[in-house]
């Protein structure tokens, strides 16, 4: 189900943010799956109709484990360190996720790595070096259970705990304009709403000491029902959103000054979702997103001393994201066009455009600027090359590129790009999808197909590298990614036709994406199922049970299968947006009878055809009773059911060995009950 967007900081702010006709919610799923392991540990080879590295015809195929498949190594994140030497990364080449120190040549390549963190159980998210010495911030929960923390990272290995309470919730909301202080949202005075505190080194006061070396004051109290959304650099301004339902929402400012003012920036008549983004660099203007009026989402400043606003910049899509350089020389723009990201940088003084010269991969993310400088960092991937770090130079138009994400045992050739396509459903809707074809698939040797289904209600497929979809393509599976109705990107008005129709015009359109596949003759329609996480499994289980003929077999990761249970026990940090959740999906003491008749759990019986269910025991979003009992319900029944439980895991699956028994189980389970059905 949906969760608050998760707050970016300033200094590694994605160039995908979440931008769709509700409020700003967003469900990241760390879902990754592979292949089936071969003893050997040798790659299988079988003939393909894909050209050749030269593009010249017909090449060999090669299939990979899927312990070959995480040699992968992904990257995220980017930091310059205060004498412009390294770049803070974090990685999970060690299997876990950790922070690096990746050093910077004289000539802009990367150096030496050097690991800052050794974390072998929970996932650790590198957040900033110090502005001014090699001290860094970082974020980790226990276990997947959600509960982030902020620490800092010393120089001698050493960390410290910024975070008082073990159930208390922090984000890191950037460094303030003078470099010496940081703010941090917790939600340790009411598990329901953030306050935000200024963070300075401790000065010898003991008041308000948090750790070592540190004091922090409270610098806004939420007034409850709010959520924090943004800070000036000068701390003196807030963003609050406030929802009023998946459709309408507000932004509020307020001096940290006087909380008990609020000031309102988007006054308006009729349904209309808005979206902070930032203050300006010169703490006068906040930037939002609105799509008051329209179908997609446009940029709109705010200015503060003349509480008025005014439009500056819209696409024929969804703008994903507007954010400055510190200095506020440059600005970036990410525009989600077609499930595909497109990112454009500008002067902002003047307006004048950046050219960005090509890198290897089709799309850029996660740009960050260097402070006082024409360096940035960026990533830049497509569907067969996951993202790579590169270091550009505005100036000398110099670039570096850092890292060699994908595995040197795969060729990129092995892997497929996807088509955007488009299907009519039951009712002549036109469903926007990404279709993955694999080698070797034609007439004569048609391919069984997957359908994979997003999370959210409301996520999107995407472009870009997926290793859970790639792993499956390498292996003979076609997959579509279908972007149901209720998908962001394609508009508000598409964005809300499934609003209270879960598992049921949303199914609607599944159903459609089989018989669209049935349709190539390529495709072995004969085998035909269906997967996804969270929603997307919600709505595996959806359609096994209400239209149990319909699919072949079905793999449900951590998919909700009590629409009551699950909403009755939403994480308390999801307060201010509990009204969107329920404007959507239901209440649960109002709409009791039609949650639980579109919950699967409840017509489990109905379920007929084979099921993998894949869980994480430290999920706080669907519960472990979630998986668990549906796996047993289907069994009661004497349908083939297959559970397997990570105990270490949240809502997502962040450690490679996880992720590889995880890939092992989808590809083993469809190799016995689709392709050998």
């Amino acid at each position: 189900m949906k969760q608050p967007s998760p707050r970016t900081p300033p200094h590694d702010r994605s160039t995908w943010r979440r931008a769709h006709a509700g409020p700003a919610l967003a469900l990241l799923l760390g879902v990754l799956a592979g292949c089936r392991s071969d003893s050997s540990g040798t790659p299988a080879r079988s003939a393909g109709e894909g050209p050749d590295a030269a593009g010249n015809g017909p090449r060999e195929r090669r299939r990979h484990d899927a312990a070959t498949f995480y040699s992968t190594t992904a990257y995220q994140g980017a930091s310059f360190s205060h004498d412009g030497k390294s770049l803070l990364v974090t990685s999970d080449q060690s299997g876990v996720f950790n922070a690096y120190a990746v050093e910077l040549t004289a000539q802009g390549g990367a150096g030496a790595w050097r690991a800052l963190t050794n974390s072998s159980s929970d996932s650790i998210n590198s957040l900033s070096w110090f502005p001014r010495d090699n001290r860094f911030l970082y974020t980790a929960d226990q276990g997947g259970n959600e509960l982030h923390h902020v620490f800092v990272g010393l120089p001698d290995g050493n960390s410290a705990d910024l975070t008082p309470g073990p159930k208390t919730k922090a984000r890191f909301e950037g460094w303030a304009g003078d470099q010496a202080s940081f703010f941090i949202a917790t939600n340790e005075r009411d598990p329901q709403f953030f306050d935000l505190y200024r963070y300075r080194e401790d000065a010898g006061n003991a008041s308000g000491n948090v750790a070592p070396g540190f004091s922090r004051e409270l610098l806004f109290q939420n007034p409850g029902g709010y959520e924090l959304s943004a800070v000036s650099k000068d701390g003196a301004w807030v963003a609050l959103g406030k929802v009023h339902d998946n459709a309408n929402s507000d932004l509020f400012v307020a001096r940290t000054s006087n909380a008990a003012e609020l000031l309102h920036a988007t006054p308006h008549q009729g349904n209309g979702a808005f979206s902070a983004l930032e203050f300006s660099p010169d703490g006068k203007s906040l930037f939002y997103l609105s799509n008051l009026d329209r179908e997609y989402s446009a940029v709109w400043c705010y200015d503060l001393a003349s509480a008025t606003s005014r439009e500056v910049f819209s696409a024929d899509w969804d703008v994903a994201d507007y954010s400055f350089s510190e200095d506020g020389r440059t600005l970036a723009v990410s525009i989600n066009a077609d499930a595909r990201t497109q990112v454009r940088l500008f002067e902002a003084s003047t307006g004048a455009e950046i050219p960005l010269p090509p890198l290897s991969g089709s799309e850029i993310s996660g740009i960050v600027f260097e402070r006082g400088t024409s360096r940035l960092a960026c990533y830049a991937g497509g569907d067969r090359t996951p993202p790579n770090l590169h270091v550009l130079d505005l100036g000398n138009g110099s670039q570096a590129k850092l890292t060699q994400a994908l595995s040197p045992a795969i060729q990129e050739q092995d892997l497929v790009e996807s088509e955007v396509v488009r299907f009519p459903s039951f009712d002549g809707l036109l469903i926007p999808s990404l279709l993955y074809r694999p080698h070797g698939a034609s007439a004569a040797t048609p391919a069984p197909a997957m359908l994979w289904i997003h999370g959210g209600p409301g996520g999107q497929s995407r472009g870009g590298y997926n290793p859970t979809i790639q792993h499956l393509v390498n292996h003979g599976y076609t997959v579509l990614a279908v972007n149901n109705r209720g998908s962001s990107g394609y508009g508000k008005t598409f964005y809300h036709q499934d609003d209270r129709a879960h598992g049921n015009l949303d199914l609607e359109d599944c159903v459609a994406a089989r018989r669209y596949l049935e349709g190539f003759d390529w495709v072995d329609g004969q085998r035909i199922g269906i997967m996804g996480g969270s929603y997307g499994g919600y709505m595996v289980c959806a359609a096994l049970a209400f239209s149990p003929n319909t699919f072949d077999c079905g793999i449900d990761i951590f998919g909700v299968t009590n629409w009551i249970r699950t909403l009755e026990s939403i994480p308390p940090w999801w307060a201010s947006i509990r009204a969107s959740l329920y404007m959507e999906i239901g209440d649960p003491v109002q709409d009791r009878e039609r949650l639980l008749s579109r919950s699967p759990l409840v017509h489990a019986k109905n379920i007929a055809k084979p099921l993998l269910v894949i869980q994480g025991k430290n999920d706080p979003r669907v519960l472990e009773a979630e998986s668990r009992e549906m796996a047993a319900a289907v069994e009661a029944s004497g349908v083939p059911v297959e559970y397997v439980l990570f105990p270490d895991e949240g809502h997502g699956f962040r450690k490679k060995a996880n992720r590889i028994r995880a890939s092992e189980s989808y590809l083993a389970f469809l190799e016995k009950y689709l392709r050998g059905k």
